[in-house]
């Protein structure tokens, strides 16, 4: 009808669409490339030397000629492919991959950028991630059935959940010796081939579960389990969160699926989502490449979906405030607790990808060095209009589970008009707080069934 016309031209004047994010070379083909040719594989081999040189306070680059030539090669780097490279989670020589584009960036941009992801943004939209149950007729939690023991059930009839989860439930379960509960390496490699293998209907049904009212305990338990923490999770003793961190990026893999994680999972106060690139399957996607690294995230021993690595922010000193930004990254980040909620209920607000690529924004300048620009979309002009409150516990539900009971449609209440050659959609009468969020609801119910 007219209504929902003037719906998705909304939709697609906000966010797009979904053929306008090209892919990207990846960053060992651009390599090889780069080294046919006389040219880029001189200059990338100058850049190289500059950068490590620079790391290691050689003379040899303090002198003009040599600085002039190092801001020649670098240069001549930014024009090349191998700069907008990307890598690709789980490919083959995805370390290799790693290594190439971290040399770049580093070269180009700097050393201390953790969120910005080396990997290629997914392309589909992820759908297996959500079962896009019908959002108002979902049943209430407390007459739901454990969903976490029905995930288990079904990894164990699929041949491939079933395969890779024992290939890792056998090096994390092995005591090695008395002092050793496990091989830890062979838990997390073992772990991040079972996410990145197995399909992810099967792999986040078991990790991302939800839990009915009446059996929240047991079930909450058993989703921890999922990753057998006692080994691939818990140690002796709890590091430092930002030694952690620094240890994190000494490594390839878990240096980038950091990255991918801070980039993806970034909350946003002005969006309903919560999410600055509103997307929860990306979230959750990021989420569980972390895990298998020695920043393998996991829930606490306590009810909720307080996620947290093992590691706490005492004997921070001056570093305290710092550290505690970083931890509350997962402890409190509303984006991924959403995404969560929102898994567990069959409702995603990110059925609307792929999105064009947002640039890398950052919570604190302690952090990263890159500041922040203000992204202003649609859900941020609806955020705006009702004055919603996201710090409240009670908007969750609007948010992550989207659960309406019931709304009303007042067409007679919108129009569109043309504000700077962009269609917006507007009230044409005042409108109550109540009622602008109930008709609020009803636009974001459109962006899963149009």
């Amino acid at each position: 009808n007219e209504f929902t016309s003037c719906a998705q031209i909304f939709l697609t004047s906000f966010f797009g669409s979904s053929s306008s994010r090209p892919a990207r070379p990846d960053c060992v083909k651009a390599s090889e490339q780069c080294l046919k040719e006389y040219s880029c594989s001189t200059k990338y081999r100058t850049m190289r030397q500059c950068v490590a040189g620079r790391e290691n306070n050689f003379s040899a680059v303090t002198g003009t000629e040599a600085q002039g030539e190092c801001r020649s090669a670098i240069d001549a780097m930014k024009q090349s492919t191998l700069n907008n490279c990307r890598c690709r989670r789980g490919m083959k020589k995805e370390k290799n991959c790693l290594r190439i584009f971290w040399s770049i960036f580093q070269s180009l941009q700097g050393n201390d950028l953790l969120e910005y992801s080396p990997y290629e943004p997914v392309n589909s939209r992820l759908s297996d991630i959500f079962r896009l149950a019908p959002i108002i007729a979902v049943e209430p939690a407390s007459t739901k059935e454990n969903n976490c023991l029905n995930a288990a059930k079904a990894c164990n009839l699929n041949d491939t959940c079933k395969k890779y989860r024992s290939a890792y439930i056998n090096p994390c379960t092995s005591r090695v010796s008395a002092s050793e509960v496990c091989n830890k390496r062979k838990c997390h490699k073992a772990l991040r081939q079972f996410f990145d293998k197995v399909p992810t209907k099967y792999s986040y049904g078991m990790l991302f579960c939800s839990c009915p009212a009446g059996d929240q305990t047991a079930c909450a338990e058993r989703r921890r389990q999922t990753i057998v923490p006692i080994c691939s999770y818990e140690d002796k003793d709890k590091p430092n969160c930002l030694s952690l961190q620094n240890t994190c990026k000494t490594n390839y893999i878990c240096r980038s699926r950091l990255a991918d994680f801070m980039s993806n999972c970034q909350p946003e106060a002005h969006s309903i989502s919560g999410c600055l690139r509103e997307s929860y399957a990306d979230c959750l996607l990021s989420y569980s490449g972390l895990i298998g690294t020695v920043m393998t995230p996991n829930y606490v021993r306590s009810l909720g979906l307080t996620l947290s690595p093992w590691c706490d922010c005492g004997s921070s000193g001056n570093s305290k405030p710092d550290c505690d930004r970083f931890a509350e990254f997962f402890t409190n980040n509303r984006c991924l607790r959403n995404a969560i909620q929102a898994f567990g209920n069959g409702t995603d607000v990110g059925v609307w990808q792929p999105q064009p690529p947002i640039q890398p924004t950052v919570l604190e300048p302690s952090i990263t060095r890159r500041g922040k620009e203000r992204t202003n979309n649609a859900l941020d002009a609806l955020t705006d209009m009702t004055k919603l409150d996201l710090d409240d516990d009670s908007s969750y539900h609007i948010c992550g589970t989207l659960q309406v009971n019931s709304f009303k449609l007042y067409q007679n209440r919108f129009t569109w008009f043309n504000f700077q050659k962009t269609p917006y959609l507007c009230c044409t009468a005042p409108l109550s707080l109540t009622a602008l969020q109930s008709e609020t609801s009803f636009l974001l119910l459109l962006l899963y069934y149009l």
